[in-house]
């Protein structure tokens, strides 16, 4: 007998794929945990489930049992509008986030609104707090007008280019300048499509932090996830039960198909809840670094600094916790504590480790072991484009004014050329990034309810802050190569040149293998 016409009765060659739309996220992920408990089909599956059988599947399995995998099957949409830049940083800190959020790169940020937070009685701060928000924005329109101004003097439209293109591109640039002078305190927007166990960790996280803006954030997103769902078809299918009024039966079928409330994540994220590991574990690490750098001033360090392995996992966890409640650069702290006792050692370790809770993940600081160290110190604009970098380990610092500010000099015009003085609008711009800082820190000083986060928001994007990135070699690759490229802002662009000029040093032929674009030299200020 032929081998092509025999097959066995219970051989199957006919895989089938199909895309799953219109069911419940936590429907959804209810059907597909049973593929490890049932023999039905995806089909059969979606069928037979309705929302109360998914809520106690998952009471059982997920909250009972800890099978936490169930709740990376349920993906869930948000807008998150109205939240300040500070807030938004929090908010996205997650290593497991897909989102957008809007861009201080290509739109004009004016009419933004800002957070105000709440001063109790202290009217001094809050009239300080506004005036200098409003101070920072006035000098923001001021910076982009003449910018853009300077811009068209020096780039010609092309003939080949429509004049709105050019209009919209170099607009574009002067906004690449006037954006370090927004505040932390500006209002933005996000979108962001998330599973539910990402959600969980992120609405624990946010309602353990310090600031209120991020606490209520927590609460918000917990109530979206649990509350009814905008149904973006909820008014057409209204409209179309209203049609079928004469017929109660069929319009009030036709109404729990189309208009029906759907939570989104009522069970798998209503318990989420504040941190007790994080919120303890951060107030120790906080004491524990300024008792043991006391006194010890803060290192000089370079943009970018990749610190080489020479010691101990042990040392490197250390360290790494210490990094994430100072102002310090890792090579200082890594270099402190390789001399420290054992015992010494794993003290602080200890520290990261005694308030976990039974289900609790260990704190990011302890994703240790990577190849490549970046210890790097840029504006706060800049990294936020580089934060969106999700197959890194992120360390980062609080926000302060300790390490200064970055002036937007050069550019992509090249080192000699300062567009800001070209412009008219240097002194105006540092005038008004340190008038910023010094408030910052009379309202830290002062007794307004939480004073010293509340001063963080006068921060503007020109701020330098501290993050440790940790990673492999191929995304170092990837780095170099995408944020060195012409169509980046000047300032992850050099971040990049130099994480690239880091590795050339210490790994030269490996180097030789990325692509990367020298940021030395002077690009065309029209290519996007």
């Amino acid at each position: 007998m032929s081998s092509k016409s025999f097959q066995p009765e219970n051989a199957r060659n006919q895989t089938e794929v199909f895309a799953v739309h219109g069911a419940d996220p936590e429907v959804l992920a209810y059907a597909m945990a049973k593929y490890s408990r049932s023999a039905l089909s995806m089909r059969e599956s979606v069928a037979e489930i309705s929302a109360q059988r998914a809520e106690q599947f998952l009471n059982t399995f997920y909250f009972q049992y800890g099978h936490r995998s169930i709740a990376d099957l349920a993906h869930i949409a948000f807008a998150v509008e109205r939240l300040s830049l500070l807030a938004a940083i929090v908010l996205v800190d997650e290593q497991r986030w897909d989102g957008q959020e809007r861009s201080t790169r290509y739109q004009n940020f004016l009419q933004s609104g800002w957070y105000f937070p709440d001063f109790g009685p202290d009217a001094a701060a809050a009239h300080l707090y506004a005036g200098t928000v409003e101070n920072l924005f006035a000098t923001y329109q001021r910076t982009t007008a003449s910018v853009l101004d300077a811009l068209r003097k020096r780039v010609a439209c092309p003939a080949a280019m429509k004049p709105e293109a050019y209009e919209r591109t170099l607009k574009a640039r002067a906004f690449d300048v006037a954006r370090y002078l927004l505040p932390l305190a500006t209002n933005t927007s996000l979108g962001q499509i998330v599973n539910a166990r990402t959600l969980e960790t992120q609405v624990s996280r946010l309602l353990s932090h310090p600031m209120a803006e991020v606490r209520d954030l927590g609460v918000k997103l917990r109530e979206a996830a649990t509350g009814p769902a905008w149904n973006v078809n909820a008014a057409a299918g209204a409209a179309f039960v209203k049609k079928l009024g004469a017929d109660p039966e069929l319009a009030a079928e036709a109404a729990n198909l189309l208009t029906r409330e759907v939570r989104t994540a009522a069970t798998l994220v209503k318990y989420a809840a504040p941190n007790q590991y994080i919120i303890e574990t951060q107030v120790e690490l906080s004491q524990a670094a300024a008792e043991l750098f006391a006194k010890v001033p803060i290192a000089e360090a370079p943009v970018v600094d990749l610190v080489e392995r020479t010691e101990t996992l042990e040392v490197e966890l250390a360290a790494t916790l210490l990094y994430s409640a100072s102002h310090y650069p890792y090579r200082q702290i890594r270099d402190a504590v390789a001399v420290w006792p054992e015992a010494r050692v794993n003290e602080v370790i200890e520290l990261g480790l005694k308030h976990r809770g039974k289900h609790d993940e260990l704190l990011r600081a302890f994703h240790a072991g990577a190849a490549l160290r970046f210890d790097v110190l840029m504006d706060v604009g800049g990294f936020r484009d580089m934060h969106r970098h999700r197959r890194v380990t992120q360390i980062l610092q609080g926000f302060t004014a300790l390490h200064g500010y970055e002036t937007p000099v050069a550019g992509d015009l090249g080192p000699e050329v300062n567009l800001l003085a070209e412009a008219g609008a240097l002194e105006d711009f540092q005038k008004s990034v340190e008038a910023a800082h010094a408030a910052s820190a009379r309202i830290a000083a002062g007794t307004a309810p939480e004073a010293a986060q509340s001063a963080q928001y006068l921060l503007p994007l020109a701020t330098r802050v501290r993050c440790l990135f940790k990673m492999d070699f191929a995304e170092a690759q990837y780095i170099s190569e995408l944020r060195s490229g012409p169509a980046g802002h000047f300032s992850y662009r050099r971040v990049a040149w130099e994480m690239y000029r880091a590795l050339e040093r210490q790994h030269p032929t490996l180097a030789r293998h990325v692509r990367v674009t020298d940021f030395t030299k002077p690009i065309d200020l029209l290519q996007r």
